[in-house]
Formats: structure tokens, sequence, C-alpha cells
């Protein structure tokens, strides 16, 4: 026994960083764990083994992967100071983003996991927040409020209908879309979406969307590919334009 106590204190670091992987994901694998942790299959099946001798609720998908029991919660995770001054640079430049519902809901989760912070971190992020200035030079006015739901549609494939408005028209479309990425260029959030009214993928600036609604009707997965789609799109410059650089 006296053998075995050094040997577990080695392993208790890779058993909690394991436990914490599962809870932030939904299944992971055997493979992806020992690849991040260096050691071999065979010891992340004997890790998964002590997790399970210890009561925590480890379920195994053949063929699959990993996952935690639904409703199984851990022990506060205690950040390092770097993560934690990485959280509060990520929330310093979302508020740049315009987006007042991503905003609203990552300010309510930045107060649940500066909950966890041990005080002196705190303290320490606190006035870091203070020190990281995010500018602006953009003069449009790009605000938008409809990002938060648009993820929740994005993850949960439902349908959304919208009244789009474009770049200097006064006229506004109605559009049913079936929302698959989104991504952010010179502070807009353009959304990458399948328009039925013409049957292709279109990219809609979330800011021109005046009135949108998600459905409670589910489209089937068409399994859009942002590099890809952007490949493709090169392509059909080149194909048009040339390697003239100047053009696309």
């Amino acid at each position: 026994m006296v053998l075995a106590i050094p040997m577990f204190m080695n392993q208790l670091p890779r058993l909690i960083s394991i436990l914490t992987l599962l809870k932030s994901k939904r299944v992971i694998t055997s493979t992806e764990l020992s690849e991040k942790f260096d050691v071999s299959v065979r010891t992340i099946y004997r890790d998964i083994r002590k997790l399970e001798e210890a009561g925590v609720p480890v379920i195994t998908i053949e063929g699959v992967g990993y996952s935690l029991m639904d409703g199984y919660t851990v022990a506060p995770v205690q950040f390092s100071e770097k993560e934690a001054n990485a959280l509060i640079t990520a929330h310093q430049i979302v508020k740049g983003s315009k987006d007042e519902s991503l905003l609203s809901d990552l300010e309510e989760a930045m107060v649940k996991i500066k909950s966890v912070f041990r005080s002196s971190i705190l303290e320490k992020s606190e006035a870091l927040s203070k020190q990281i200035h995010i500018f602006d030079t953009t003069r449009e006015n790009i605000n938008s409020n409809a990002l938060s739901e648009i993820q929740l549609a994005i993850t949960n494939l439902n349908y959304i209908e919208i009244n789009y408005r474009k770049a200097d028209d006064p006229n506004i479309s109605f559009r049913k879309i079936e929302p698959y990425a989104i991504l952010s260029t010179n502070q807009k959030w353009i959304l990458m979406a399948w328009c039925h009214l013409r049957n292709e993928y279109r990219a809609f600036r979330v800011d021109r969307i005046q009135h949108f609604k998600i459905l409670q009707d589910k489209f089937e997965d068409r399994k859009f590919n942002l590099q890809a789609y952007f490949e493709e799109e090169r392509k059909r410059y080149r194909e048009k334009f040339g390697d003239d650089p100047n053009c696309y």
C-alpha cells in the first residue's frame, strides 16, 4: 500500500482533469483522452474504472465514447490566474460585439464564473478588466439583439423566419432559413444559412434582421461546412476573375 500511494497521487491530477472534461463535453473518446494526456488507451480504461469505483456515474457508449449521467455535478473548478485573465479578456472582446442578447447572457455567466474565483484571483481579474481596452473605429450603427436565440436555433436545428433588409435597400424581404453557422468580421455578426427563397446558402448580417421568429419545426441537417463553403466560393471567383488577388 505504501508504494501505491505515490502512484495514485501521480494519477490524481489526470483523474480530476478527465472528470472535468467529461463534465464539459457531451461525449469524449478514449483516444482523445489518451492523446491529450499522452498515455495509452489502456491507461485511460483504468482511469475510467477508478472514477467509476469512486462513485462517478460514467456512461460508456459502445463504439462512441464516454459521458456523464445527466444531473451529476462536480465541485466548483478552481481557475488559475492566467485562465481567469483569459476569461476576462474574452468578456471585454464580446462587449464590443454589439449584440445585446449575447452580452446579457455573458454578463450572467461571468457572475457565476467569478463566484468560484479565489479572492486573490478575483481581485486581480477585476483590476485587469479595467486595463483592457477594445477600440472600435467603425462609425456604423450595427447593434443587434438576436444572436443568443440564433445560437439556440443552430444547435437545435430550428427553422427561423426573418424580415431582412439589405444594405441601401428600403425594402424588407421575408425569408425562411435554416441557420448553420455564425461568424464575426469587422465588428459585424454574420449568419450563414440555407435560404428557402433563394434555394441556396446565403450570408445574413444579424443587425439587418428587422424581426425574427424561431419556429418549433426542425430541419434536416445539410452538414454545412464553413471552410468547404469558402473554398467553393474562392473557386467560383477564380473561375470568373482568374488568379488576380484584387478580385477577391
